[in-house]
């Protein structure tokens, strides 16, 4: 005969279950409770002087374009972003999906950046200059480091 306890629910768990499961749950709460500190993770790495032998390498830029590609009063579509140069030197960074509908803008020509599903354009600045998009592309975080346009 097998001796069996009623668990929530109504269903019925064996003596021998129970206690194994209650063991592997008591050894987890203990692994986790002895991988953390006040400090976060215990394999948290300890962190390195800047320059010292275990300094790490510096994050490698994700470059979008050199600044020559991009025309002033114009502009690029690179991957998921739009790169403008509404004035010399001065460059902005945009979403490339149309706030109407969700369709990429696939052209910057003409002073505009261009949607080809319904028509939408937008200023260099982001702005809508016809709709039916309702509001202007998201913003995107660019910089110039040197010539190259990085993704801020």
């Amino acid at each position: 005969m097998t001796d069996t306890t009623a668990g929530p629910g109504g269903f019925r768990l064996d003596r021998r279950t129970a206690l194994a499961t209650t063991a592997v749950a008591a050894a987890a709460l203990a692994v986790v409770g002895c991988g953390t500190t006040s400090d976060g993770p215990a394999s948290a790495a300890p962190k390195a002087e800047p320059g010292g032998p275990d300094a790490r390498p510096a994050k490698k830029l994700d470059v979008l374009a050199n600044t020559s590609d991009v025309p002033v009063g114009g502009g690029l579509i690179t991957g998921g972003t739009v790169i403008t140069q509404p004035s010399a030197g001065s460059f902005l960074g945009f979403s490339s999906v149309c706030t109407h509908l969700g369709c990429n803008v696939n052209s910057v020509s003409g002073g505009l950046i261009r949607c080809p599903c319904h028509g939408s354009t937008f200023n260099l600045d982001g702005s809508v200059a016809s709709g039916p998009a309702p509001r202007a592309l998201d913003a995107r975080g660019i910089r110039v480091d040197g010539d190259q346009i990085v993704s801020a």
